[in-house]
């Protein structure tokens, strides 16, 4: 699956709605992809951070516990937390919940595709 984050405004995003939805009327098999679309390139800045995304492209790499994150990347675990958090609201990351043996539960975070794709214009 692939994540495409745009900035191109709710229009876009209508006519891109419109024309999946008559692919979908025709029996066109759609690829699976998620789309996240911003009203401008100063919202997905405000979003898309340069702490996010490389903590983005570290559990590309291998999902980790928070604190692992947080210890990889340097980082604070409440940094971290907030963060993943925002990422997960909007859609671009997952969370779960494991058990780690004689310790209780352990959050991991993980990406939700193996590709993301920015795409903003001005």
């Amino acid at each position: 699956m692939q994540v495409n984050i745009r900035t191109d405004g709710f229009e876009a995003y209508t006519k891109r709605a419109l024309a999946r939805a008559r692919k979908l009327d025709r029996k066109i098999p759609l690829k699976a992809e998620l789309t996240v679309t911003f009203e401008d390139p100063l919202a997905m800045v405000a979003v898309l951070t340069a702490e996010r995304l490389r903590l983005l492209k570290q559990i590309q790499a291998k999902p980790l516990t928070m604190s692992a994150l947080a210890a990889t990347l340097n980082r604070d675990t409440r940094s971290v937390r907030r963060d993943v958090s925002k990422l997960e609201y909007f859609g671009v990351l997952r969370t779960r919940e494991q058990v780690n043996p004689g310790h209780g539960r352990v959050k991991i975070v993980e990406p939700i595709a193996r590709r993301y794709k920015l795409m903003a214009s001005l």
